[in-house]
């Protein structure tokens, strides 16, 4: 019987890594009942970080007095890989992450975007991050192809920073960026996702500034991908948006782009009061968006 416990312990030190976070029905399902769950607390083999949520203590934990809130990277990949739930980092936080808007924030993103195509678990909101999470329907956005592949192996050497494969789905707009000491794979949109996730924000959440500041900085698009991710798009403001301000900073990946099957809709849109109407995408922009309107 020691001998099993043992095994057990070493099978969980070997599968949860230091810092990542697992539920109770994780736990369960490898065997770990409630009362193994709660003997490993009182051993300190794993803490309790929320009601039915655990993780391996970390090697170097907060000194007293220091800020014990859990860094968002831990939990997001914990969902992405332990947990299977596939949600990517996406919209301004993927920019930000791949070096697009470090004008936005010095110290790092206060909210954190994750797009997926179910709600999250019912303890994530509970945690004590670093930063907020905020979730979107990708569903919502785009047709086919919303979300990362389930499950991404978690060792070092199937890290990529490339661009995923797969540019005729919109299963290509996904990127992987390794994170943290053990450089775990933490998914997230490419730039060419990540800018329609932003845009699709404009004007609620996000300015027509900040939007045309991200966009003046992509200068190095993939036309081919753009154009899946467009045609996948939902949304007809998104797409106007982002063809308006590509032809406004004349990129030049622009005129490889295939406007074949990139519904625009028909009427007027909108998404200025107060400003002018542009004609040839029927979208109400700012008056002056040189001096940041």
């Amino acid at each position: 019987m020691g001998r099993q416990k043992q095994g057990k312990l070493n099978w969980l030190q070997l599968n949860l890594p230091e810092g990542l976070i697992v539920d109770a029905g994780w736990l369960q399902r490898h065997g770990y009942s409630s009362a193994l769950r709660s003997k490993y607390v009182a051993h300190g083999w794993l803490d309790r970080v929320a009601r039915s949520v655990y993780r391996r203590p970390p090697a170097r934990l907060s000194a007293p007095g220091e800020d014990e809130r859990l860094r968002w990277q831990y939990v997001v990949v914990s969902l992405q890989t332990l947990l299977e739930r596939p949600f990517a980092v996406g919209g301004q936080t993927a920019l930000h992450l791949q070096g697009f808007a470090h004008y936005l924030t010095v110290a790092g993103p206060r909210e954190v975007h994750l797009y997926g195509d179910k709600s999250p678990a019912g303890w994530v909101p509970k945690l004590k991050l670093d930063s907020r999470l905020v979730f979107h329907n990708a569903g919502k956005l785009f047709k086919d192809g919303a979300v990362p592949p389930r499950g991404l192996a978690m060792r070092r050497g199937n890290v990529k920073t490339a661009r995923n494969a797969g540019a005729n789905s919109a299963q290509g707009g996904f990127i992987r960026q390794p994170w943290g000491h053990w450089e775990w794979p933490l998914t997230m949109s490419s730039p060419e996702r990540a800018i329609l996730e932003l845009l699709d924000e404009v004007p609620r959440r996000e300015t027509f500034h900040q939007a045309d500041v991200l966009m003046e900085g992509l200068r190095n698009l993939s036309p081919r991908r753009l154009h899946t991710l467009l045609v996948e798009c939902r949304s007809v403001k998104v797409k106007r948006l982002f063809l308006w301000f590509a032809e406004r900073h004349n990129h030049a990946w622009l005129k490889g782009l295939n406007r074949k099957g990139i519904g625009l809709g028909r009427g007027k849109r909108m998404l200025a009061r107060g400003g002018k109407l542009d004609t040839r995408f029927n979208i109400t922009v700012p008056e002056n968006l040189d001096a940041g309107g």
